[in-house]
């Protein structure tokens, strides 16, 4: 597994660590770089599935250098997804909405045009159709969104911060998606690995993302509403309120049609995983210093 260091990564392994029939090869960023077709191809060897948490993420810095974060998103999957022919392996590779222009009215299916509308976008384009060419038979990208979890920084862990610090927070009510529990991806990888290996999973795009949809303005609210704050801090703005480099998808909502003809079940509503994950330590001890006065 790629990316074993980040926060998806992190939870896979955790999934991956309660299947007894599991052997489990974890390298970091430090450990492997993606970019080189060389040290990918000598990874990959002997091993039946790769999964691939690797990705450069930082959306806004990706506009200011393209190229470089291609290298890791598109040109870098391109080598795992030759490697994984070359040693007739399963590769689950992870991607995002961000491929989508955003401008649907219905959730996008796994088969619908593609338009990314940021450098971030594009690139994992270009690692999404690397899978599709060499591995026809044996790729799987899996598409996710507002991935929040654990380990890392991320929108959930950020509104609980802020929540001890400021009195009221103005938070996107125009931009809609699908928030999802890296533990909730994690486990459906896990999943999708065992149903390609086992020959029930069609390869090909899955979206993997949580059931339902609202907006980040939304999900602050369900946050606080959850941890026992008072929704009522968050207060609605437009996207133009938080001008960014980077363009964001207005609508990045995802059909999640591909699953039952894999026999994985999809993941629940957003709402649901939400509660689960705010119940896991980190989440719960910065919401219990969050109700804490002053």
């Amino acid at each position: 597994m790629t990316g074993a260091g980040g926060m998806l990564g992190r939870d896979v392994l955790t999934e991956l660590a309660a299947d007894p029939d599991a052997e489990v090869t974890a390298r970091t960023r430090s450990g492997l770089d993606i970019t080189d077709p060389e040290a990918v191809r000598a990874a990959v060897a002997g091993h039946h599935v790769v999964v691939n948490c690797a990705a450069w993420t930082d959306v806004d810095r990706a506009e200011q250098e393209e190229e470089a974060a291609t290298a890791v998103n598109g040109a870098a999957v391109r080598h795992l997804a030759s490697a994984c022919a070359d040693a007739g392996a399963v590769l689950l590779h992870v991607s995002t909405d961000y491929v989508f222009s955003g401008d649907a009215g219905y959730p996008y299916t796994e088969d619908a045009r593609t338009g990314p509308l940021n450098a971030y976008g594009r690139g994992k384009l270009v690692g999404e159709r690397a899978v599709a060419k060499l591995l026809p038979r044996t790729g799987y990208t899996v598409r996710t969104a507002w991935l929040y979890g654990t380990h890392g920084r991320n929108f959930v862990a950020t509104m609980l911060e802020l929540a001890g610090r400021r009195e009221t927070l103005d938070v996107v009510a125009d931009q809609y998606g699908q928030p999802t529990w890296s533990g909730a991806l994690a486990r459906q990888l896990g999943e999708l690995g065992r149903a390609a290996l086992a020959g029930r999973a069609p390869a090909g795009i899955y979206h993997g993302t949580a059931a339902g949809r609202t907006t980040w303005f939304g999900l602050a609210r369900e946050t606080y509403r959850l941890s026992g704050l008072d929704p009522e801090r968050i207060r609605p703005v437009g996207s133009e309120a938080f001008p960014r480099p980077a363009v964001r998808p207005a609508f990045g909502v995802l059909g999640h049609g591909a699953w039952p003809r894999a026999g994985v079940p999809c993941q629940p509503r957003w709402q649901e995983q939400l509660s689960e994950a705010l119940d896991t330590s980190r989440f719960a001890e910065l919401a219990a210093a969050a109700r804490i006065p002053g």
